[in-house]
């Protein structure tokens, strides 16, 4: 009989884990999980999909159409909430959305991946915990919405050379203080101006951060910062990523925030091609167009 001694067994450990702690660095993580496909109406499945997330733990900010044939419902948790607290610019993943979409002759039951979104958000957390209640809430049958990327690339994210990684945000608008900055923007936003609307707010508790979601609505010279108009140009394949919306604007102390759109955009769609149909080309001048109804909505 072979004997092991503790040396030996310590290294046989050390060896399994680094093996497994290797094995989970290297796993492929995608932007958005596919709960269900299946005959029905969008209001039927947005009804199903409320009640489950309640029941699982969830609390329902918000809800947006942003089209005929699409619904999103935005959550947050007392997970997702305590994680934003401990990350850096952390109430951009202080929510969770699940999209409802009619395609073709089923309906399309999907929702952000929070693993895939710890990591591009940088967060301390991963949020697995948070994946495991939703999964069990709607069901997961397979992510989607890009090749993938490992937990270390997502972290480290940018489109290609010379675009904005996460620490690279745009500063909308400077207040005197964050009481102050979040009920300035919560009235403006809440005013429905430049085609910009709220569609929820989330406080982040523990310190002075507010993450609002916006609905962007836009016509003629503005339609560059239209939801429908940039999803109708992204969003082709058969599988929607229609939970990509609704933007983010946040409050962190006195200042106010949002990613920019190179950025917010390409981590939803790191496989979309810079030039050609359904490209980046299609959409380049909404990442100023975004901007600039941002700033001008939330100015001082």
């Amino acid at each position: 009989m072979v004997r092991m001694t503790i040396k030996s067994m310590l290294l046989s450990a050390l060896f399994l884990f680094g093996s497994a702690s290797a094995l989970a660095a290297d796993v492929i993580l995608k932007p958005f999980v596919l709960a269900s496909k299946s005959a029905g109406t969008v209001t039927e499945k947005s009804a199903q999909v409320r009640t489950a997330l309640t029941a699982a733990g969830f609390t329902v900010v918000g809800e947006y159409a942003p089209y005929s044939g699409a619904d999103i419902i935005i959550v947050t948790s007392d997970e997702l909430k305590k994680n934003a607290a401990a990350s850096d610019f952390g109430g951009y993943g202080a929510v969770q959305r699940v999209s409802v979409t009619e395609a073709g002759k089923e309906v399309q039951v999907s929702y952000t991946n929070p693993v895939y979104m710890s990591h591009v958000y940088r967060m301390q957390g991963d949020l697995s915990g948070v994946a495991t209640a939703l999964a069990g809430a709607l069901g997961k049958v397979e992510e989607f919405g890009a090749q993938g990327m490992t937990a270390k690339q997502a972290r480290k994210y940018h489109y290609t050379f010379g675009m904005e990684y996460f620490t690279d945000p745009s500063e909308l608008a400077e207040y005197g203080s964050y009481e102050e900055a979040v009920a300035a923007v919560d009235a403006k936003l809440s005013g429905n101006k430049n085609g910009v609307s709220k569609v929820y707010r989330v406080d982040v508790p523990g310190k002075q951060e507010s993450v609002f979601g916006v609905a962007l609505k836009g016509s003629g010279d503005s339609k560059f910062m239209d939801d429908q108009y940039i999803m109708n140009e992204i969003d082709f394949r058969d599988l929607k990523s229609t939970a990509h919306l609704p933007y983010e604007v946040l409050v962190s102390g006195n200042k106010v925030y949002a990613l920019y759109a190179r950025f917010r955009i390409a981590i939803n769609f790191p496989d979309l091609s810079m030039m050609g149909k359904n490209s980046f080309m299609n959409i380049m001048k909404a990442p100023e167009a975004i901007k600039g109804a941002l700033q001008k909505t939330v100015q001082k």
